[in-house]
């Protein structure tokens, strides 16, 4: 898909509401899960099964910097981080809404390439953009609501962990956190950091691979890999222990760490926003191919472990702690 050229000067409200809301929905593919789309009080989507929803909202200044990422970058992420929540559920996603809020002195090309991005990162994941809402605001906030279909299959929840089972990881962690801190300290490589900072590389075929090889557990790792499975630790009444040995540091994350002084476990272990896939198997010989075996459910007080320790540094993220 091409990003429209920003040489567009006018700007949002001069574009207006309808305006920007013809851009968004404008060229969008037909779908058959959606039988109305776009243009009525509401759209309707066609499903097989129960119904998963979740939520996720990008606001400007905490999840991005427009000196740091382009538009497109924008989109692209709102939605890779929304669909993700959907994958973890073992759901197929089927359509989104999208609310926009930004000031009316913002470039409609900004808001134009945005958009782009969106429908790019929604045709790598399968999902439909089925409407949504434009207002105003200070700053730019997209709130991306997504709707997935389980198809007659029972949802993979984080609280089916159990005493003997593995643990596998499905996707790269580390990298978007290495990449923060590169563009923190105002350098913008190693590339391959910064762009997986801006853009994660979401699995998107995760959900279906876990749910067909039977897993009993599954999350989104996007507070970071500690953090994550402290939640599927804590629904599944067991304790996790990750090994370090089951992973290959990335030669990006070794240049970094060494360049800056950090510890690269720092980032593999609680860097968050890379939205990889971290889910629980009855066996070894169950985990499927692409998933990496990285550690064990064992009984004991719910919580995670580190080579059998605990992990003294910060776990992840959490919004509104700044202990």
């Amino acid at each position: 898909m091409t990003v429209p050229s920003p040489k567009e000067s006018h700007s949002l409200g001069e574009l207006g509401e309808f305006g920007l809301i013809a851009s968004i929905t404008a060229d969008l593919d037909a779908d058959e899960r959606v039988p109305i789309g776009p243009g009525d009080d509401g759209a309707v989507v066609r499903i097989d099964g129960d119904l998963v929803v979740s939520t996720d909202t990008v606001v400007e200044g905490v999840h991005f910097r427009s000196d740091w990422s382009l538009p497109h970058e924008v989109g692209q992420r709102a939605i890779a981080a929304a669909v993700a929540d959907l994958i973890a559920m073992g759901a197929r996603p089927v359509a989104m809404v999208i609310a926009f809020s930004g000031p009316g002195e913002l470039a409609a090309s900004w808001a134009k390439q945005c958009t782009q991005g969106m429908k790019l990162e929604a045709a790598k994941s399968g999902i439909a953009l089925v409407g949504g809402d434009v207002t105003s605001g200070p700053v730019v906030v997209l709130t991306v609501t997504v709707l997935g279909d389980l198809a007659g299959h029972p949802p993979i929840l984080r609280s089916g962990a159990r005493p003997g089972h593995v643990v596998a990881l499905r996707g790269r962690i580390g990298w978007s956190a290495a990449g923060l801190r590169v563009l923190s300290r105002g350098f913008r490589s190693p590339r391959a950091l910064v762009e997986a900072y801006k853009v994660p590389e979401v699995v998107y075929s995760a959900g279906g691979e876990a749910r067909a090889a039977g897993a009993t557990a599954m999350i989104d790792v996007s507070d970071g890999l500690l953090a994550d499975l402290g939640h599927v630790a804590e629904a599944s009444g067991v304790r996790i222990n990750v090994r370090r040995d089951a992973f290959t540091l990335p030669e990006p994350l070794q240049a970094v760490s060494a360049a800056i002084g950090a510890d690269p476990w720092t980032f593999i272990l609680t860097g968050g926003e890379d939205h990889a896939f971290a889910a629980t198997f009855t066996t070894v010989e169950a985990v499927p191919n692409g998933w990496l075996v990285i550690g064990e459910v064992a009984a004991g007080e719910p919580g995670v472990t580190v080579d059998g320790a605990a992990w003294d540094a910060a776990g992840g993220w959490d919004h509104f702690h700044r202990g």
